[in-house]
């Protein structure tokens, strides 16, 4: 039986595992591997890990470290950054990855996702459109290279795209509610999933289980993606990796879904 699923999002920086806020002031919060092996004890759903760095320095997807993390992965591993060939995609599935999470080449190129599902399959292609909301009109607008590039494309019309181009999954990331612990953008997440079929997983804003409840209550079957929540602990903020046991989860399910 499908259910929702409840997804830390790990962020690479120069190495290290970071938080940031409003894609902004990366904050050092440990080593990515020890991370891992935490989750693991934990059982989380599944793993998301996206080098933040890659596709800004222009540089290719840091394959040595994709491999130990898949190799210490014991849960569905999803990695994004730095991916610009169907080629880069299947070479990182090959060592064990489940899922390739592309965002700015997707917007840039978009008919690579046709390519890259072409390789490993349209279930393990993930889009990841980081979004932030216009001032004026409401209008929710792609970003791209860390939320620094605007682009123009209006987020749900972009998403129906990636669907029909052959996308297993969309994951919508606030950039406004990024790290800043108050709910997420369930609005945002409304107006996509009225448009859209395929997986849909939500992340920016997560700041307790009561958020994830909300998103679980309104939408059901969805990926419910946090990364202070599961990196950060108490008011204030001490890093510490946590993640929601077993009959928390049952229990937050059962009661919401």
């Amino acid at each position: 039986m499908l259910r929702p699923r409840i997804i830390p999002c790990l962020l690479v920086h120069d190495k290290g595992l970071v938080k940031t806020v409003n894609f902004k002031a990366p904050k050092y919060v440990g080593d990515p591997i020890n991370a891992v092996r935490i989750f693991n004890e934990k059982e989380s759903d599944e793993l998301t890990v996206l080098d933040i760095d890659a596709t800004v320095l222009q540089r290719e997807p840091d394959y040595k470290m994709i491999e130990f993390l898949a190799a210490e992965c014991r849960m569905p591993l999803c990695y994004g950054g730095g991916i610009k060939t169907a080629d880069q995609a299947q070479r990182i599935f090959s060592l064990g990855v489940e899922k390739i999470a592309i965002s700015s080449i997707a917007v840039e190129t978009p008919e690579i996702v046709s390519r890259i599902a072409e390789r490993v399959g349209n279930q393990s292609v993930v889009v990841v459109l980081d979004v932030k909301k216009a001032f004026f009109g409401g209008k929710y607008e792609i970003y791209t290279h860390n939320g620094k590039k605007a682009t123009g494309k209006e987020v749900v019309a972009f998403a129906r795209k990636m669907q029909e181009l052959g996308a297993g999954e969309i994951v919508i990331n606030s950039i406004d509610q990024d790290g800043v612990m108050k709910g997420y953008d369930y609005d945002l997440i409304q107006k996509v999933r009225d448009q859209i079929s395929i997986p849909l997983t939500a992340l920016g804003g997560a700041g307790s289980l009561d958020d994830i409840a909300k998103l679980v209550s309104k939408h059901g079957i969805i990926g419910a993606s946090a990364g202070s929540l599961f990196v950060f602990k108490g008011i204030y903020k001490a890093v510490l990796i946590n993640y929601p046991t077993i009959p928390e989860r049952d229990a937050l399910i059962k009661a919401n879904f």
